[in-house]
């Protein structure tokens, strides 16, 4: 019988296995970590987010400058085929009040077991803890176990080996380098929907690291003058900021620091409240209250968002209340350095689109086609990375049919 291989096991490479199976084929997944869908099951340790209930000409244009090679799998699969393809494993999901649809049990675990239980009735054999290490000579693939390498033939074969985020959970990068030497160009890994470094003060950091800043607005204005503002709440950290509000415009900052060295926001910390409101209530007599209470009684201003003032602003502006409301409004905080790519939820770059045919297969290595996370996009947080990571490995899956009716 023809056998395929799947080389990881994520959603990516798992949905290419199941499509694969269901044509009949033999296929044998392997994976380097001792089982599968590690990151999957950490993605759901608090409530597996699956996709998004947006309208869907809104769900496409969360993936930028990819939008246009992702669409046509995404038209294929989208989030709506995603619920229906869970409930078929007897799994029901749900619209949170954020508009992000999540398993009924909120765990990743159910789904996956019921998944693998699917897959090992279609006949999928998996090998785990067998790390690919590329080619042999003669075209086979080379595998690493715990105590001996072990050659593979494939008629064709399925590349699902992630990004370079959350190493300790396989996907570590170590494909780019064994496909750069087959002549695949590959755009560099970089981290995205990660934190950033600010550069606290000590007395700012051992006071307020770990507490949420909430509500708040986001502005910048990226290196080619466009605009991006974004509601909702972060996190202080040892080193800056992350949550999902600095998730959210995670690429533009990220791409403005690489272009000019430093990415500047703006900070709204009362988005609630007017500018003028804001003066005239700071414009009270404080009498003889401090200013820390002044700002509290006056604007429900304390802890964290306090703090961030003394953080930025100078001494001189606390005393001018058109120049504190202001800073308020608008605080200027810079952000100087990505975290790296081994904390980022989710990576940037990868295998260029350009790299591939429109069925994701290497135009350098024929039979071999790639899916998930490998390839070069990225998406904000709220079941974008997942649906897609789905999509491009339903579509690997297809291609490698299509390709072998010919071959």
């Amino acid at each position: 019988m023809t056998k395929i291989v799947v080389i990881g096991g994520g959603p990516a490479g798992l949905m290419a296995a199941e499509v694969i199976s269901r044509a009949g084929l033999a296929v044998h997944l392997y994976d380097a970590m001792p089982s599968v869908g590690r990151k999957f099951l950490l993605a759901g340790k608090g409530g597996l987010n699956l996709t998004h209930s947006e309208p869907y000409p809104a769900f496409v244009t969360r993936y930028g400058s990819r939008r246009d090679n992702l669409s046509s799998f995404l038209d294929a699969f989208g989030p709506d085929d995603l619920r229906a393809w869970a409930a078929e494993l007897g799994v029901d999901t749900f619209v949170g009040t954020s508009g992000r649809v999540f398993p009924s049990e909120m765990k990743a675990a159910p789904l996956l077991r019921a998944w693998l239980r699917r897959l090992r009735a279609a006949g999928v054999v998996f090998h785990v803890g067998q790390r690919w290490l590329g080619w042999n000579g003669d075209g086979t693939l080379c595998f690493a176990t715990r105590n001996d390498e072990v050659r593979v033939e494939a008629a064709a074969t399925v590349l699902a080996l992630g990004g370079g985020s959350w190493p300790k959970l396989g996907s570590d990068g170590g494909w780019v380098s064994l496909l750069a030497a087959r002549g695949v160009t590959i755009a560099p890994l970089r981290p995205a929907n990660c934190g950033f470094d600010v550069g606290w003060t000590e007395h700012f950091r051992s006071r307020f690291e770990g507490q949420p800043v909430k509500p708040a607005i986001i502005r910048l204005r990226d290196d080619a003058s466009c605009d991006y503002t974004q509601y909702g709440e972060f996190v202080i950290t040892a080193t800056g900021v992350e949550g999902s509000l600095i998730y959210a415009l995670s690429a533009p900052i990220r791409n403005t620091i690489e272009a000019t060295g430093i990415a500047l926001v703006h900070l709204d910390l009362a988005p609630d409240w007017t500018e003028e409101r804001l003066v005239s209530r700071l414009s009270q007599p404080r009498g003889k209250r401090s200013l820390a209470k002044h700002l509290q009684q006056a604007v429900n201003l304390e802890g964290v968002k306090a703090g961030l003032l003394w953080e930025f602003v100078e001494r001189d502006v606390f005393d001018d209340p058109r120049r504190l409301a202001a800073a308020i409004k608008g605080l200027p905080v810079s952000l100087i350095a990505p975290r790296p790519l081994a904390e980022a939820i989710s990576t940037a770059g990868g295998v260029p689109f350009a790299e591939m045919d429109e069925h994701l297969m290497l135009r350098q290595l024929p039979g071999v086609f790639c899916a998930g996370e490998m390839l070069d996009w990225e998406a904000p947080t709220g079941g974008y990375l997942l649906t897609a990571s789905f999509a491009t490995g339903r579509a690997a899956g297809l291609g490698a049919l299509a390709w072998l009716q010919t071959h």
